[in-house]
């Protein structure tokens, strides 16, 4: 199922008379960037430039200087006679359109030594071309290279993407170089996991039907994460509650059913996670470092803002272990704030035990990022495990 931003995918038994059992790896699909405004057309000083919004937590210096391509959607009027108003229409310009021109250092002297300031409204807007702004320019430009008419344009959600290829690097080659890590390796890993899993425990081909277990592997990849997760389509909807109820009810199980089955559940919170920065030591938690290539991480916070606890830590060590996957464990310094990911949305959302994993990396939320080669295949392989594990630990009973 896909809506918007968002796509659920599930593997399940042809049969589960005992009812079912949802594992579910959740991550998502958006990364921060700079999004066009409704009328993005502006500029000045025989410059043409486009007003943006800065979309979640960017690293906004990341920006500048970078040859910029445009993706989103653009909704459009149908022609008459056909069955729906409105279509949809996908924008990829992979191609050189704009640029954010830093200023000169030599109108700047100050720059490096007291760290270069911007403001989002006036600093941020990308030039893409020479003369005066007209209003309604940029569109008319995206209406061509789809070959539609420009007052069809009904509505867009555009956005500019850094267009520098991935690169390995190293003398072996074992850094991954990549736009968007956080979160596309995740949502990578994730279907990955899902197409190699069965519910037998053995790690095939993808071909199994299911049969004999009852398990339903899930893979729910939401948009909106970087902004909070509060939309249709994010983490907190009720997206992911739907479509597993609906699932359970085409095995003919009533509501009540429904919610055994989520009783019997567990869900892989799947979110990029803060390797050790070698230039700055003194902003990570010293008995918690993370290592590039040496294994996915678990990430704990007390106040909840992961929704990793005890259970849903060893129903993951337990999945890994069967196959042999190194886990790190990571806390933010208690001086400092924490991030959060969709796992306590998904938690507080279907009151199921959520960890939160990732991969580690560096240079996260800026418009190119970091791994090692390793982590990748050893968090597909944990993540696969943990979709043919039979449930690890019974919930505690009162005495």
């Amino acid at each position: 199922m896909a809506l918007g931003g968002s796509v659920v995918a599930w593997r399940q038994p042809a049969e589960a008379p005992d009812g079912l059992a949802f594992r579910i790896v959740g991550a998502h699909t958006d990364s921060p960037n700079l999004r066009l405004k409704p009328n993005p057309d502006s500029g000045g000083y025989g410059a043409r430039q486009l007003g943006v919004e800065v979309y979640g937590g960017a690293l906004w210096n990341s920006w500048l200087d970078r040859d910029l391509g445009v993706s989103g959607r653009v909704t459009v009027a149908a022609p008459s006679g056909t069955p729906y108003p409105v279509e949809t229409r996908l924008v990829l310009i992979d191609r050189p359109v704009a640029r954010i021109p830093q200023l000169a250092i030599h109108l700047d002297r100050g720059a490096n030594e007291n760290g270069l300031k911007l403001n989002p409204q006036v600093h941020l807007a990308p030039v893409w071309g020479l003369g005066a702004p007209q209003s309604g320019d940029f569109l008319r430009f995206v209406a061509t290279t789809l070959d539609i008419d420009p007052a069809s344009i009904l509505g867009h959600d555009l956005m500019f993407h850094d267009l520098t290829e991935p690169a390995l690097l190293g003398e072996h080659r074992e850094l991954i170089s990549a736009p968007r890590i956080d979160n596309q390796l995740s949502c990578w890993a994730a279907i990955e996991a899902l197409l190699h899993s069965s519910a037998d425990g053995n790690q095939g081909d993808g071909s199994s039907d299911l049969k004999g277990g009852r398990t339903v592997a899930v893979v729910a990849l939401f948009d909106h994460e970087e902004v909070g997760s509060e939309s249709a389509t994010g983490a907190a909807s009720t997206l992911l509650s739907t479509v597993l109820e609906r699932i359970s009810i085409a095995t003919g199980a009533d509501r009540e059913a429904f919610h055994a089955s989520l009783a019997r559940s567990v869900c892989v919170s799947a979110d990029g996670a803060h390797a050790q920065h070698p230039n700055y030591p003194e902003r990570h938690e010293p008995e918690h470092r993370i290592l590039l290539d040496h294994g996915p991480v678990l990430k704990h916070n007390a106040n909840g803002r992961y929704a990793t606890d005890a259970i849903s830590t060893a129903e993951f060590r337990l999945a890994a272990e069967t196959v042999g996957v190194p886990l790190q464990s990571f806390v933010v310094r208690s001086d400092m704030p924490c991030g959060s990911t969709i796992g306590p949305a998904t938690a507080a959302r279907l009151g199921i035990p959520v960890v939160d994993v990732g991969v580690g990396q560096l240079s996260m939320h800026s418009s190119r990022e970091l791994c090692g080669t390793k982590d990748p295949g050893w968090f597909v392989h944990a993540l696969t495990a943990f979709f043919t594990a039979a449930p690890q630990i019974p919930t505690p009973k009162p005495r």
